[in-house]
């Protein structure tokens, strides 16, 4: 049951203890948590850091400059290549530290973003005209450069310093007035806020990060912030700690530290994040947990958690960080010593684990190279819209290299789309999802509602299929039809059992849609002329890498495997198939089918 985080609620959330009662499904080698974090500075990263940064520079110099004939709409290009910049100039480490090039290449871009800055403060950003909460993304970069620039002594650069001020400051009034459009917007102003206080302190900008958080931070029982959405997780932890160390509130880490434990749970082996009950646009993409590198470090460092010192060592590992992190990432640790610090801790994470988020309807199973997803939490009813879940996938399986990207189960029963659990009910070590589907037909008006012109009341048929002048508050319905959807997930060291049942009106096409990643090798299924694969009957192998997910047995009764979305989707011409290897299992109501995957 979600519900607002009351100010006692806020305060009790220090008490928990974090290596009990929020990592308490989590096997840890005996000596793992051993205090063994140090204040010495990393040196071998602050040397990546710098050479990353100035790789990035490089690339800054060689582009071509703003024309300022283009009218730009989107300036967090610019605010990161002066922060980029900055960092280069101001660290005597760097090759690039106090060059004349730089210093010209900087007056140039915060020249292009004072003469782009409303006189409000503000910036546009895409379709956000004016935008308050857009322009405080951009403070996130010039914040930290301003800082690291104010402890640059260098002369040549005072002019710099002046611009970055005026731009900061005029920001700063849009901030103390603006307003937001999503729950994280809050947290990524009052964070501009703390930054802007830092450098330049006003009461105003306090008052202002005061009236928001009196809100409340709204964080459910599994770790989730409102959105529950990996990209916006990231943006919050990260504008709480900005909030915590420079307006010293510690009791806002409290709630970092959830999160950051949440999304332990929530990475793959391989840094791959689960996003499929993201109530964003993350629920249909594909994010690594390299998002989360400063926060995780950030947390391990000050609370000498040694479940984020296992996390940040399975990012520094991952491409994405030497591809990303490392050249973005100079500023921060220059304008935040804490982050320099050494991270040294002894131990391993035994990665098996279940872990059920019952408010998520999202269940995380861990045995070995094998990882199982199972999802059941969407909004109802299930509309295609920012802010709320709609992803069908209700099972995502991996082994190694070998990957399940998802199943699904849509049926033909009035065209009304995937299967949407209404949740899921765990008993012991199997999980029920199911789900009734209702579609009407409609009665005469009766004589109180009609009307000689036939102008009638244009609205939404109570089945929400589609919108006609028909009245349909005002109709009896009537030859109601309901389809109920019955799937039980048993897993067992890893192999899952799983037993469909669809009943309701017989004769009713059934398709479960399994998608393995792209590339892989599908043998034991056929493929038709569309290179879609059907398993017939027997078992069927995906192999990649040395990796196998053996899956079946089949059943294939019929091969239309056309309009599995909604009308919502196919009357817009669109549709949720992804890329991969797709195979399928087809059968008519009433449906019951049993296979295994392991």
């Amino acid at each position: 049951m979600k519900h607002q985080m009351s100010r006692g609620e806020f305060i009790r959330l220090g008490g928990l203890s974090l290596a009990g009662a929020l990592v308490s499904n989590v096997v840890f080698a005996n000596d793992f948590f051993s205090d063994n974090i140090t204040a010495k500075e990393d040196t071998e990263l602050m040397k990546k850091l710098i050479l990353s940064n100035d790789a990035k520079v490089r690339s800054i110099l060689n582009k071509a400059p703003v024309d300022p004939a283009v009218k730009l709409n989107n300036f967090r290009g610019i605010a990161a290549a002066i922060t980029t910049m900055t960092a280069s100039i101001s660290n005597q480490q760097s090759e690039f530290y106090k060059s004349k090039i730089l210093t010209e290449k900087l007056n140039e871009a915060i020249d292009v973003l004072l003469k782009e800055q409303y006189s409000d403060g503000t910036l546009d950003a895409g379709g956000n005209r004016q935008s308050p909460p857009d322009t405080a993304f951009i403070l996130e970069y010039i914040c930290p450069a301003a800082i690291i620039l104010k402890n640059n002594k260098q002369k040549d650069l005072e002019g710099l310093r002046e611009k970055l001020k005026k731009f900061i400051l005029n920001a700063g009034e849009a901030m103390v007035t603006g307003g937001v459009h999503t729950p994280n917007h809050r947290w990524v102003i009052c964070a501009a806020l703390a930054n802007i206080n830092f450098l330049y302190p006003d009461a105003r900008y306090v008052r202002r990060i005061d009236e928001w958080l009196a809100e409340g931070i709204y964080m459910n029982e599994d770790g989730h912030y409102a959105e529950r959405s990996g990209i916006y997780s990231a943006v919050i932890d990260k504008a709480l700690i900005t909030m915590s160390r420079l307006l010293n509130r510690p009791q806002l880490l409290e709630i970092v530290n959830k999160n950051l434990i949440t999304y332990f749970y929530y990475t793959e082996p391989n840094g791959d994040l689960v996003t499929v009950d993201s109530k964003r646009q993350d629920q249909f993409m594909n994010l690594k947990v390299s998002k989360f590198y400063l926060q995780y470090r950030y947390m391990a460092i000050r609370n000498h958690n040694p479940v984020f010192a296992y996390m940040i060592n399975v990012i520094e590992k991952l491409p994405d960080f030497a591809n990303e992190i490392l050249p973005d990432s100079l500023a921060f640790f220059m304008e935040n010593e804490e982050l320099r610090k050494q991270i040294s801790v002894k131990g391993t994470v035994e990665n098996d684990f279940e872990k059920f988020f019952a408010i998520s309807n999202l269940a995380r199973i861990r045995r070995g190279k094998t990882s199982v997803t199972l999802f059941g939490g969407n909004d109802k009813p299930v509309m295609i819209v920012s802010g709320r879940s709609s992803n069908p996938n209700f099972l995502m399986y991996r082994k190694g290299e070998a990957i399940l990207k998802y199943m699904r189960l849509s049926t033909s029963f009035f065209r009304m789309g995937y299967f949407s659990s209404d949740g899921i009910i765990k008993e012991g070590n199997k999980y029920i999802l199911k789900e009734t589907k209702e579609a009407d037909y409609y009665q005469p008006l009766t004589e109180e509602f009609r009307k000689a012109d036939g102008d009638y009341k244009l609205s939404e048929s109570p089945d929400g299929r589609f919108w006609n002048k028909m009245d349909f508050d005002s109709r009896i319905k009537s030859n109601v039809k309901t389809q109920t959807t019955v799937i039980e997930i048993t897993e067992n060291n890893g192999a899952l059992s799983l037993d469909f049942k669809v009943d309701g009106p017989p004769n009713v096409e059934v398709t479960i849609e399994m998608c393995f990643k792209e590339g892989s090798n599908v043998t034991g299924a056929i493929m038709d002329e569309k290179k879609n694969f059907f398993l017939k009957s027997g078992q069927g192998t995906l192999s990649a890498g040395g990796d196998t997910i053996q899956f079946g047995p089949g059943k294939c009764e019929h091969l239309n495997i056309e309009n599995l979305d909604s009308e919502e989707y196919t009357y817009h011409q669109g549709s949720l198939r992804t890329n991969g290897e797709h195979v399928y299992i087809t059968g008519f109501t009433p449906f019951h089918h049993k296979m295994v995957i392991s």
